[in-house]
């Protein structure tokens, strides 16, 4: 873990204020996957596109093609002929990690309906349990649906990971981990946040594949 983050700090030295949080939050993930716990990821504008961008660098290979197993890629084989020798060769591990932006008619339908604030506390209420985790993106700190969705969280017993900036917003007092990057404005947050969670997925894929 150490060379990958004296790398970071490297490139990135602004990164060293928020080492020894995320270096805790990595922790929490890697457990909770490894135990086959589910990482939700929740945000707003930019840190929404970054919650999606997390999804996707976990649900697929990131740094590695991560390969089904001979055993797999045989039970396919004899099981569906060509087709199954299609899918072994290009299916790989993926990790059960699920962006809350991801159900577009649903928020729409939620705020429509009932409260639009409310929408990624929804659905964690409905697809959470026990042992999960939430990532939750807010470059102030201050994003009241993250706010209630960790509230839910509680209620439900998953933990969770606020990602933000140096604003101590009313986030963080709901959030079992909090990862600030020393900046304020909301561009110069997103821009440290990026390879900080670039980090995390190398990390946890390393961890978890070898």
């Amino acid at each position: 873990m150490k060379k990958q983050i004296n790398e970071l700090l490297t490139r990135y030295p602004l990164l060293k204020y928020s080492e020894e949080k995320a270096e805790l939050a990595l922790e929490l993930f890697v457990d909770k996957l490894k135990n086959g716990n589910t990482l939700f990821t929740a945000g707003n504008g930019g840190s929404g596109s970054d919650a999606e961008h997390i999804a996707g660098e976990l649900l697929k290979g990131f740094m590695s093609k991560r390969e089904l197993s001979g055993e797999m890629k045989n039970e396919l084989a004899e099981k569906f002929g060509d087709d199954g020798i299609r899918l072994g060769e290009k299916l790989q591990q993926g990790l059960p990690c699920i962006s809350l932006l991801s159900h577009p008619p649903l928020n729409f339908a939620f705020s429509n309906d009932v409260d639009g604030e409310l929408c990624f506390a929804q659905q964690l209420f409905a697809l959470g349990r026990e042992g999960d985790v939430l990532l939750g993106i807010s470059t102030s700190g201050n994003a009241r649906n993250i706010m209630f969705a960790f509230e839910t969280a509680r209620i439900k017993k998953i933990k969770t990971v606020l990602l933000t900036g140096n604003r101590h917003g009313l986030c963080e007092k709901y959030a079992d981990i909090v990862v600030p990057v020393n900046e304020s404005e909301t561009y110069k947050v997103q821009e440290l946040h990026l390879p900080l969670y670039h980090w995390w997925c190398q990390r946890i894929e390393e961890e978890i594949y070898g």
